[in-house]
């Protein structure tokens, strides 16, 4: 079993990567393998609602970053998505490929257990990581709990590890996905109903 975290900051081996870092070696303590891939720091398209995917399967923007986040999307047993915060929000890049990842590919994304991590200086995660929720939720995904909502806090490089109770949060973090990727092995998920999708404008209205 495989957990793929993707580190969504612009920093490489900013605060995001070293939270990110304590999950993947507790997984590892865990017997379960893990890989933490960077976006990068380079522009990234967003969606632009052609809907070209829902006839396709696959975004009609096909640029490396979105095939190569599709492929290990679906390679990956459980996924973990970790952010800067922003704004009160994650990073704009990461946002813009994981609106074009799960619509285009949401069937390597069902039932998968998921968790978000969100790093910040000293406010605004928690409205963070509500926005990474959403993805998992809205794909029947297991959103995987710690013992406090995943967040750390660190400014410059390497503050984070200064967080005793946040890098505690990610090792229990760890320890839960590991166990609920195994409490799931060989189990079958739930067979969902056919979608009955509702538009609020009516045109008898």
């Amino acid at each position: 079993m495989k957990v793929l975290l993707i580190n969504g900051s612009p920093h490489k081996d900013g605060n995001t990567h070293l939270a990110l870092e304590e999950v993947s070696r507790t997984l590892a303590a865990d017997g379960i393998d893990s890989e933490i891939f960077w976006i990068g720091n380079k522009a990234v398209q967003g969606c632009i609602g052609c809907y070209t995917c829902v006839k396709t399967g696959i975004c009609v923007f096909k640029d490396e970053l979105y095939l190569i986040l599709r492929r290990k999307l679906e390679e990956a047993d459980g996924i973990i998505i970790g952010s800067p915060v922003y704004y009160a929000g994650p990073a704009g890049s990461l946002c813009a490929i994981l609106d074009r990842l799960f619509y285009s590919s949401s069937k390597f994304a069902i039932y998968k257990p998921a968790a978000a991590v969100c790093v910040c200086r000293r406010g605004g995660a928690a409205a963070a990581f509500d926005r990474l929720n959403k993805y998992f939720t809205i794909l029947r995904m297991p959103v995987v709990s710690s013992q406090y909502w995943n967040m750390v806090f660190g400014r410059n490089p390497g503050e984070a590890a200064k967080d005793r109770e946040g890098l505690q949060t990610m090792r229990t973090l760890g320890h839960n996905m590991a166990w609920m990727l195994k409490s799931l092995q060989g189990q079958q998920h739930p067979e969902p109903e056919p979608f009955d999708p509702m538009n609020f404008i009516r045109e008898d209205c």
